[in-house]
């Protein structure tokens, strides 16, 4: 029995050294707890030495194996230090601390790699507890917004494993039911099976309270019950208090104090430590049976693998099958997950592209098209007119002719021909984008990714070439019916009235949310009033805000969008700058912005600012209709004048 924790240990040793991720789930006790729960004084105390780091904020940044070893001397040893002895503990806290910030840097990251540190001496019971990061609430230093979340995940890779049992450590001076480690333990071990509770900082509570209901598993029961103990305060850390002393206080406060002396032998460090022995040996002896069984499962699929190679034949046509068959598969599953968005190690980290790109197609970039080849309602005026006349013929006409009405309705919907095959073009442009990323794991086979791509490119041109004759089939539905006892035809004027109370009131059906984020740089504005620099924009449907940088918590104005049009800027002969412009204005003629009537944005490519003024297109801002020229003459058609 003696001998199960160090086989255990030589087994968790064997996959750390190796590198390789543990698919065994060995047994082990994982140390679970919020910031200054106690949790390292906990495990200095059965050690009897000081060697773990201290400080403020996350200190254990890294989960920390520790393997206690019964032995004749004292001193620590890491497994990425193999056959060097620490006999001096401060070099062993240096060398956990140096450890830490080799991986995750010194600004207080973490990471999920473990620090294998290996303790002989003649005072501790064969044992090994896993040292996690506590809690935290708040990001500092270089840490991420979700920090919570990242330590989180890390201790339920530990604890979810059955064969894992829990220290849930909880200091005795805040609420039981608010422990950040109970909560994370009744999350994976609802029937606290594998929980055993520890309550540190007695000494601490306020007079005349207890905790007498934990310790005797009334107030929240676990299977395993809670053991008490008293740590040294940061008093003691600070003035080098000794651990023996420590211990010695413990055994004198629990049987001194009248709320514990009668359990004082089922309380304090020496008795944790035994009972976390004794626990952990039958343990592994309830789970080893399983534990081989798996080993052997897995050693009989390696076998069989190994003995595979051993009459391997590069020329064997089975093998390479199979080889191009996986390959193939990987490539269906990039490809689908790059569309649908289900994340993959492919995800595009500076730009939209795959499936996001072509929604953004569908429902910006088609919609921005269609708004661009509105037509000028002079000129159309003027058309019906012509097109009255010329279907009267000799004859004066009373009312309007069905015949004129479809002859101006069709041009407008034919119109429709340009935007959605443009859209189709993108798209498949995209696909192709999409296909020649995913393909590329096959550069070692030059061949088989040229076939592979050419007979994708293939398959997706056949599919355009039937989408494009859809499409053109549909718009040509449209064209042959006029369906006007459609609502649209029944209630147009309340519509039209409809449509501009909405446009001139501002009012709109998305709600407050964000459409888009990114950086243009406002051109009208002189260096010394804050222009002539990037700012970092975000557009609502209600408004667009710009900020110093892109942590958003500068914000230098907020625009309301009610009203305001969109237009082109053309650069001057003699402007040296190649940023392509665009402008907000309002068509009644009042300042936009402080003391200007409108505001110009640049942004460096036609690309980027085709795609915002899309984007302000889904706000409700849409472009300016260029007036056209008239000279009094019917029979003259005027120039027509590019919408943007």
């Amino acid at each position: 029995m003696d001998n199960l924790i160090p086989i255990v240990n030589k087994l968790q040793d064997a996959f750390t050294s190796l590198g390789v991720h543990m698919q065994l789930d060995l047994p082990q006790i994982a140390v679970v707890g919020g910031q200054s729960a106690g949790k390292s004084s906990v495990l200095e105390n059965f050690v009897g030495k000081d060697f773990l780091p201290r400080g403020s904020g996350i200190v254990t940044r890294r989960p920390l194996i520790l393997q206690l070893i019964h032995g004749v001397t004292e001193y620590g040893e890491f497994l990425h230090c193999k056959g060097k002895k620490f006999l001096n503990f401060d070099e062993i806290r240096k060398e956990i601390e140096d450890e830490t910030d080799r991986v995750t840097g010194s600004n207080k990251g973490i990471s999920n790699i473990p620090i294998n540190l290996r303790v002989y001496s003649p005072h501790v019971l064969n044992l090994t507890l896993i040292d996690l990061p506590g809690l935290t609430k708040v990001a500092i230093g270089d840490q991420p917004v979700d920090i919570e979340q990242q330590i989180k995940q890390m201790i339920f890779q530990f604890i979810r494993k059955e064969t894992c049992l829990i220290l849930a450590v909880t200091p005795a001076n805040t609420d039981l039911a608010n422990s950040d480690a109970l909560k994370l333990a009744k999350e994976v071990d609802p029937q606290g099976v594998r929980t055993i509770g520890v309550i540190t900082k007695l000494d601490l509570m306020d007079e005349g309270t207890d905790a007498r209901d934990i310790l005797e598993n009334k107030l929240l029961p676990l299977r395993r019950g809670y053991i008490g103990v008293v740590n040294r305060s940061q008093k003691d850390i600070e003035g080098r208090k000794d651990i023996h002393q420590a211990l010695a206080a413990e055994r004198k406060f629990f049987l001194s104090h009248s709320s514990y002396r009668h359990m004082a032998d089922r309380l304090g460090t020496p008795y944790l430590q035994r009972v976390l022995n004794q626990q952990l040996t039958n343990h592994i002896r309830d789970t080893l049976p399983g534990l081989r069984d798996k080993l052997q499962k897995q050693m009989l699929t390696l076998e069989k693998e190994v003995e595979e190679f051993k009459h391997f034949q590069p020329g064997d046509a089975s093998i390479k099958t199979k080889a191009m068959l996986q390959m193939i598969q990987q490539l269906q599953s990039d490809f689908e997950r790059t569309i649908e968005g289900s994340g993959s190690a492919l995800v595009n980290t500076n730009e939209l592209s795959g499936g996001a790109k072509i929604n953004r197609i569908f429902h910006e970039r088609l919609r921005f098209e269609i708004v661009k080849m509105a037509c000028d309602e002079k000129e159309l005026r003027r058309e019906i007119s012509f097109a009255i006349r010329n279907i009267h013929g000799i004859r004066v006409g009373l009312f309007t002719p069905d015949m004129a009405f479809e002859a101006i309705v069709k041009r407008q919907i034919a119109l429709l021909k340009e935007p959605v095959i443009k859209c189709v073009d993108l798209v498949v442009q995209e696909l192709s984008v999409v296909v020649r990323m995913c393909t590329a794991k096959m550069g070692r086979y030059p061949r088989l990714r040229e076939e592979t791509e050419r007979i994708i490119t293939t398959h997706v041109r056949q599919r355009e070439h039937s989408c494009k004759e859809q499409i053109l089939l549909l718009i040509d539905f449209e064209l042959a019916y006029m369906n006007t006892n459609h609502e649209d035809f029944i209630g147009f004027a309340n519509a039209q009235n409809k449509s501009e109370n909405a446009n001139k009131t501002g009012t709109r059906q998305l709600g407050n949310q964000v459409i888009r984020k990114g950086h243009m740089v406002i051109q009208n504005l002189g260096i010394m009033k804050g222009g002539s620099r990037p700012y970092w924009f975000v557009l609502t449907s209600e408004s667009i805000s710009w900020y110093k940088d892109e942590d958003e918590k500068e914000k230098k104005f907020m625009l309301p969008l009610d009203g305001l049009k969109l237009r082109d800027i053309e650069q001057g002969f003699m402007s040296m700058s190649r940023r392509v412009t665009f402008a907000l204005f309002s068509p009644d003629g009042r300042n936009v912005y402080k003391d200007y009537k409108q505001l110009e944005l640049s942004c460096e490519t036609v690309e980027d600012v085709e795609s915002w003024k899309a984007s302000f297109l889904r706000a409700g801002v849409y472009p300016e209709k260029q007036e056209t020229q008239e000279n009094g003459d019917e029979n003259q058609r005027p120039l027509k004048t590019p919408i943007l």
